[in-house]
């Protein structure tokens, strides 16, 4: 499946968006957000899966790759939520079947609960809350903001940070207790996400924290809409039982364990967004 680039104008300036499938097919359309910190570029398989049945939107969340900067200085989730309608808007498209990563995932949540009218199913890749300590480390340490350096010294950091995210998380906690069961990133993997790091190198930050500092668990029993929460099969045992416990703070939710491969992900989402 061919997928199409094209820019979309909101108030804050152009959203980068990439459109894949059939606009006339009978399904609602798939609207799709990324997780932080890159663009919709690593979406680029699911979006091509979800293509071969239904329209897919996936844009750029504002202050990652090629969209512009958000309008606040310190944004939470309701706003990126609220940038969503208000791109539905420009498009013409009164409801959409929802599938976000992480990042995504949150504004997915928010969606769920926020604006029930604009979606239909939401799935959920990866939602969990952390502890108080452990996000207070998160919240000071993960997603410093940056600017470029006289001396260049940005541009390995962004090469070190999308780096060390494949093998550890928290990233800067790089110890075996820390340890992801990761298969390594490609050369190529680290370069394209490098440079959509560095894209939006100044703004970067602003959807990561408002993620970061979203309440799930205030906010998972407020969703209106049937909800599937995903996790990974290969997750750390606490994401999972994280995971869990999201699932189960709403009777609108249910959660799956899944692997890696994208069309297994698909596949699930596709299976939830045609139950009737």
């Amino acid at each position: 499946m061919n997928i199409d680039r094209e820019f979309i104008r909101l108030d804050e300036g152009l959203v980068h968006i990439r459109t894949c499938g059939n606009p006339n097919s009978e399904h609602l359309p798939v609207y799709i957000i990324h997780p932080s910190p890159a663009s919709a570029r690593g979406m680029e398989p699911i979006i091509r899966l979800f293509g071969e049945t239904r329209q897919v939107i996936a844009p750029d969340t504002l202050g990652n790759g090629d969209s512009a900067a958000p309008s606040e200085e310190a944004p939470d989730i309701t706003y990126f939520a609220d940038s969503v309608v208000r791109l539905l808007d420009k498009l013409g498209i009164d409801k959409v079947d929802f599938y976000g990563s992480h990042t995504g995932g949150r504004i997915g949540c928010e969606m769920a609960g926020r604006h029930p009218d604009r979606v239909r199913r939401v799935v959920i890749d990866g939602i969990v809350e952390y502890g108080a300590e452990l996000k207070a480390q998160i919240l000071e340490n993960y997603a410093p903001a940056i600017a470029p350096d006289d001396h260049g010294a940005h541009l390995p950091w962004a090469f070190q940070f999308v780096r060390d995210q494949a093998f550890f998380f928290p990233y800067f906690m790089r110890d075996a207790e820390h340890a992801l069961n990761n298969p390594g990133r490609t050369p190529e993997h680290l370069h394209t996400h490098t440079v959509d790091v560095l894209k939006g190198l100044t703004t970067y930050h602003k959807p990561y924290l408002a993620a970061f500092r979203y309440p799930a668990r205030e906010r998972m029993p407020r969703i209106k809409v049937p909800t599937l929460v995903m996790a990974g099969e290969s997750d750390p045992p606490p994401l999972i039982t994280g995971t869990k416990e999201m699932s189960s703070l709403s009777n609108l939710a249910h959660m799956i364990v899944v692997g890696r491969d994208p069309a297994e992900k698909v596949a699930a989402a596709t299976a939830f967004f045609d139950k009737h």
